[in-house]
């Protein structure tokens, strides 16, 4: 039971020192940020601090590893949208699913920025090199098959899915992380809608029953 009893408060010390770094990286940068600042802002002692945790780049790590657990996590909605694999049907649904991990997300995905910037992407590097490859887990198989059945034109669809998940995740970074709405000059609902027109249907024009439709009403 003591031994229960000091599990759950170091876990409690724990969280409080990823809230408090997760707060004061994603405001102030990384270098800017002292052990000092965490604990302080986590309310724990330095020796506390440093039990958990050896330096701040470790805490700066765990935050980094927590995000893509995060958007790993089979109960995300965008997780449930990609494994039933159904693209190009599942633009909507792969939108709205990354609009909300990234409202959620927010001072994770600025940590991405930060180590971009001060550290050259060291700590986010294994992460975007194994990126095709899980892509290529999920999707490989059905889009193969459905592109010898004629499905798909001269293209490879695989592309096609990476650069949808990745411009969304652009698009809605810069809307809710930047803070800089409009960058389109149309709404997100607008903009969202003509890029699935243009990665569906492409940018020259076609002839009858090939025409691409006109964007729903937003």
């Amino acid at each position: 039971m003591v031994q229960r009893r000091k599990q759950d408060r170091s876990k409690v010390s724990i969280e409080q020192v990823l809230a408090a770094a997760l707060e004061l990286f994603s405001n102030q940068g990384f270098g800017a940020t002292s052990m000092r600042n965490i604990a302080d802002q986590s309310g724990l002692s330095m020796g506390n601090l440093y039990h958990h945790f050896p330096n701040k780049e470790a805490i700066f790590q765990k935050l980094l590893d927590r995000y893509f657990e995060r958007l790993e996590d089979p109960d995300n909605p965008l997780q449930k949208v990609l494994r039933k694999a159904d693209f190009p049907n599942d633009l909507e649904a792969l939108a709205r699913a990354i609009e909300g991990v990234v409202e959620e997300n927010s001072a994770y995905i600025l940590l991405i920025y930060i180590d971009v910037v001060e550290f050259k992407g060291a700590h986010i590097r294994s992460f975007y090199e194994g990126m095709a490859a899980r892509f290529e887990e999920v999707y490989g198989a059905q889009l193969e098959a459905r592109k010898t059945a004629g499905e798909f034109g001269d293209v490879d669809p695989l592309v096609a899915v990476i650069m949808a998940t990745r411009w969304f995740f652009y698009f809605f970074t810069v809307e809710k992380c930047f803070h800089v709405p409009m960058h389109f000059g149309m709404s997100p609902k607008e903009a969202t809608s003509e890029f699935i027109r243009l990665l569906r249907y492409g940018l020259l024009p076609r002839l009858g029953s090939d025409a691409a439709p006109k964007p729903l009403d937003t």
